[in-house]
């Protein structure tokens, strides 16, 4: 009698009788709407990270703040410090700031890379996506990325890792016409700016590498002390969308990434719903 196990390929294993999982159903892509999304979701429970320059937590806009790590080189060797910190330019309050906006009661994570230059070792990006990754986050934002090859690999593991792991890296296209990552990545969910002065207004991109665009242009965000300022990129459209997901996963726990992006487009603002409802008739 041969053994059945034995004979399967690699990696089919969670496909046999026994192992397979039990989906839940989501409603047809067109049927979805953004009261099934996230109606009445605050974010409750949902694990943000903000991978930036640290997080002021009594910044009015912020708010509490549910932990930190701060991740620099010391002697050739990277040192997580996770005592509570401050934002060293204004740019992680003002992502903060904003998803706070969106899902009052997620919980944020400062996950501190970059200092008050706004720079940082590609190394260390790197090291707080994977710091993220490991301590339970459900969904992260990047509003940054790097333009060196030499991190392209790395970067796109860790993306892909946290593609595997259902957690959505929520990232801003680079604000010059030049790739960076990793916003090109299709396992994430990339993010540019548009102009309209709505916040609960997104599109779609159905023409990649960025997906979505949200309100990045002229915006009100929180800054450094306990102040705000208008600013503009693409870096201040990511948290909007951030935020969205917040509320999304923390109505329906367990989606995957893919399931993420086909309800953030299903439900995108250029979506011809006129034309559905007459090609149904």
């Amino acid at each position: 009698m041969s053994d059945t196990n034995a004979l399967r390929p690699a990696w089919s294993a969670a496909f046999a009788a026994d192992a397979l999982a039990s989906l839940r159903p989501v409603p047809l892509l067109d049927d979805l709407t953004q009261d099934w999304a996230w109606g009445g979701s605050t974010g409750r429970g949902v694990k943000v990270a903000i991978i930036d320059s640290g997080i002021d937590a009594d910044h009015p806009a912020v708010g509490v703040v549910q932990g930190y790590v701060a991740i620099r080189e010391e002697r050739g060797k990277l040192v997580y410090d996770e005592k509570p910190h401050r934002d060293a330019y204004g740019h992680g309050n003002a992502c903060a700031g904003i998803i706070r906006a969106l899902a009052p009661e997620c919980e944020i994570y400062s996950v501190k890379v970059l200092g008050d230059d706004l720079t940082g070792r590609g190394i260390i990006f790197a090291t707080g996506i994977q710091w993220a990754l490991e301590n339970g986050m459900d969904v992260c934002n990047l509003s940054l990325g790097s333009t060196k090859a030499e991190f392209f690999g790395v970067l796109h593991e860790l993306a892909d890792l946290a593609y595997f792991r259902h957690i959505p890296l929520v990232v801003a296209a680079n604000n010059l016409p030049k790739p960076s990552y990793p916003s090109t990545y299709a396992a994430v969910v990339s993010v540019a700016a548009h102009e309209v002065p709505e916040p609960e207004r997104f599109y779609y991109n159905p023409a990649p590498p960025v997906e979505f665009g949200a309100r990045g242009i002229d915006v009100p965000v929180a800054w450094m002390d306990g102040g705000t300022i208008t600013a503009t990129g693409n870096s201040f459209a990511t948290p909007h969308v951030t935020g969205f997901i917040a509320r999304l996963l923390a109505k329906h726990p367990g989606l995957t990434v893919f399931q993420v992006k086909t309800v953030l487009r299903a439900l995108a603002a250029n979506v011809d719903r006129e034309r559905r409802a007459t090609e149904a008739h």
